[in-house]
């Protein structure tokens, strides 16, 4: 499935880097147990490089998937604010997981699209409660999410994010591996 590869390369290349908390992206399917498997190989990969991929929703002819590190989602959902969105939102948190799980649930079920899922890409909560509030009123800028709080900070970011994955694109064209451009936090933080 080199499709779903070339996919992680062009929207997950930050969080391969270790610069970014996750990044979705959403996929045809034909085959849905050949995507599995392949995730599942991805997974045992990737999660000695601190990283984990899941699908997060199925249609009947797309997947939406979410690659992220667990450790970052861990220490962003700490943050006084994005506690208070997702409870306002409906979630009881106890654990990163468990609020995917309830993620999960939301996309399901729930007739709006769910916008506190910024908290789990690693947007700043401020621009998560600014988009929640009002997604046109008071938007100072817009990359890969729109900044509502810190439109300087949010540029340098946006332009750090789309670097990475001009490099990360540079790097498979000069035959790296998926697993060569992940990057392991835990060892790089020792």
């Amino acid at each position: 499935m080199q499709i779903l590869e070339d996919m992680i390369i062009e929207h997950c290349s930050p969080t391969l880097a270790g610069i970014k908390t996750g990044n979705m992206f959403s996929m045809e399917v034909e085959e849905e147990k050949d995507l599995n498997v392949k995730i599942r190989e991805l997974n045992l990969m990737l999660k000695k490089k601190g990283i984990r991929i899941i699908p997060l929703k199925r249609t009947k002819k797309r997947m939406l998937i979410y690659l992220y590190r667990p450790e970052f989602l861990k220490r962003d959902l700490k943050d006084r604010l994005a506690l208070e969105i997702l409870r306002s939102r409906g979630y009881t948190f106890t654990n990163p997981e468990c609020c995917i799980a309830q993620l999960v649930r939301h996309l399901m079920c729930d007739e709006d699209f769910p916008h506190e899922i910024g908290l789990f890409l690693g947007y700043p909560p401020s621009d998560v409660e600014g988009f929640i509030n009002d997604p046109c009123k008071g938007v100072k800028c817009c990359g890969c999410w729109k900044a509502y709080s810190d439109p300087e900070k949010a540029k340098c970011v946006f332009d750090k994010f789309n670097n990475c994955r001009e490099v990360y694109r540079r790097m498979i064209r000069n035959g790296k591996s998926l697993e060569q451009l992940a990057v392991d936090t835990e060892r790089c933080a020792g």
